[in-house]
């Protein structure tokens, strides 16, 4: 049997997570998301006013359709498009609104049948890169180069009832604000300042969103491998 174990921050104990709670706005839509890194669901439990819970589950995956766009078949401009298709995107540009269309029809995947996602995590600092690559500031490189500056990690996201029957609740572990709200907020205030070097950052030879579409550059170009 495989078994995952899965943290959530919360500002209250979760013994029993639900489908239907989660945010349709949320990075992957409506679901309920976890890391493998307690350090960051401590941060996550830590921005509300008070202490919050760090929730420990076990998730058994046997059976479970996941989908990983970790793995070599996938690109960030998966994650990007289902990012832009979830989270609330304001298009102000021309560019923007070709980029979003570009995107959704070239690189927007079917979730609906998997139960799990596994993938990289948007704090509303991180959004600030996919932004500013869908406006064409910054390069592809320089988008894959900052979503790992801030060591986020992954995300483990439940998407159907049968991921959620099979998870399991451990432990609750009480996060004193105190401790890991500066944390948080480190982490945040370091996510912006590396956002502020790459766009200052002068990248004439990489790979913009302006290329991808003039170019009609598809998931298997090597170019955005």
């Amino acid at each position: 049997m495989s078994v995952a174990k899965l943290y959530h921050g919360s500002p209250e104990r979760v013994e029993k997570p639900l489908l239907a709670k989660g945010k349709s706005t949320n990075d992957y839509g409506q679901g309920f998301y976890c890391t493998e890194n307690i350090e960051l669901a401590k941060e996550w439990a830590s921005a509300g006013n008070n202490n919050g819970v760090a929730n420990c589950y076990e998730l058994e995956t046997d059976g479970l359709a996941i989908l990983n766009l970790s793995e070599p078949q996938y690109t960030i401009l998966h994650w990007l498009a289902l990012l832009m298709k979830y989270r609330t995107v304001r298009l102000y540009t021309p560019i923007m609104r070709q980029a979003h269309s570009y995107l959704m029809e070239h690189f927007l995947l079917d979730i609906n049948q998997y139960d799990v996602i596994i993938g990289y995590r948007a704090d509303d600092s991180y959004f600030s890169f996919a932004r500013a690559f869908v406006s064409n500031e910054i390069s592809l490189h320089q988008l894959s180069r900052a979503m790992k500056l801030g060591e986020l990690g992954e995300q483990f996201v439940l998407k159907s009832q049968k991921a959620f029957d099979k998870i399991r609740f451990i432990c609750g572990i009480e996060v004193p604000k105190a401790v890991y709200s500066p944390l948080r907020q480190q982490r945040d205030d370091n996510a912006r300042a590396a956002y502020r070097a790459e766009l200052d950052a002068e990248e004439l030879s990489g790979v913009f969103i302006r290329d991808i579409i003039k170019e009609g550059m598809k998931p298997d170009d090597p170019r955005i491998q």
